[in-house]
């Protein structure tokens, strides 16, 4: 089936559309040999589209997966240290895939796992503001203050946060739950939040994204986004 040659660009991880318009644009992408004028179309898994002479990989068939993923496993592709990723966990399947955003290696829950590139960038892209959920235990007891801090924005090194929704505070023993949520990207944003205010975080889950949530889906497991959470998830970021 015949894309804009922008949209093909962007789903291959090169760019974003964006910026894919620019390069139509200044003569830099071609199809099939011949110099691509922006609006052109084509079939990505039988044109051979280049950039600036370089083909680009053909489109192999676009998978979504939902991850549950494990504490003590990164998000990259390949670790320097030898500790196992998320892609170890992808044995079956048959393409290759990268993760959205990323869980540090402490961190467990809900990862989404793609190889459509152009939406993985606009899911990124701070504009559109997806919700991410946190499920977090912290060690001692949230203090009213600090909850409300919380919900206005803490001052970090990198600047004050935007305002989280925090949910279901509950103590257990010497340990608070709660749930967090944030549409912010930062590195290691809820620890960092939480310890600007003396918390230690003792576990952090991720268990919501957008609309997603993983109910019953096992750690260490996966399954495909069916055909409706898809679509819903593309309406989430679709230009306005």
């Amino acid at each position: 089936m015949e894309q804009r040659l922008q949209k093909i660009i962007a789903a291959a991880g090169h760019c974003s559309r964006r910026e894919a318009e620019r390069l139509i644009e200044a003569g830099r992408v071609s199809v099939n040999g011949q110099v691509a004028s922006l609006g052109d179309r084509c079939d990505p898994q039988a044109a051979v589209v280049a950039i600036d002479g370089k083909t680009l990989p053909r489109q192999e068939k676009l998978c979504y997966l939902l991850m549950n993923k494990p504490v003590g496993v990164v998000t990259t592709s390949k670790d320097p240290d030898g500790r196992r990723t998320v892609i170890d966990l992808l044995s079956e399947v048959p393409v290759r895939v990268f993760s959205v955003g990323r869980l540090d290696y402490n961190t467990s829950g809900l990862l989404l796992l793609t190889n459509d590139g152009d939406l993985a960038n606009r899911l990124a892209h701070p504009s559109h503001e997806v919700d991410k959920t946190y499920l977090v235990r912290i060690r001692g007891k949230l203090r009213r203050e600090d909850r409300q801090r919380l919900e206005r924005g803490v001052e970090l090194e990198d600047g004050i946060t935007s305002p989280a929704l925090i949910r279901h505070v509950r103590s257990k023993g010497s340990h608070t739950w709660f749930e967090m949520t944030i549409h912010e990207g930062r590195n290691r944003q809820v620890r960092r939040m939480c310890e600007a205010l003396g918390y230690d975080v003792s576990r952090l889950s991720r268990v919501g994204y957008a609309f997603l949530r993983l109910d019953d889906l096992p750690v260490g497991h996966y399954r495909e986004l069916s055909e409706t959470e898809l679509r819903s998830l593309k309406n989430e970021v679709a230009p306005k």
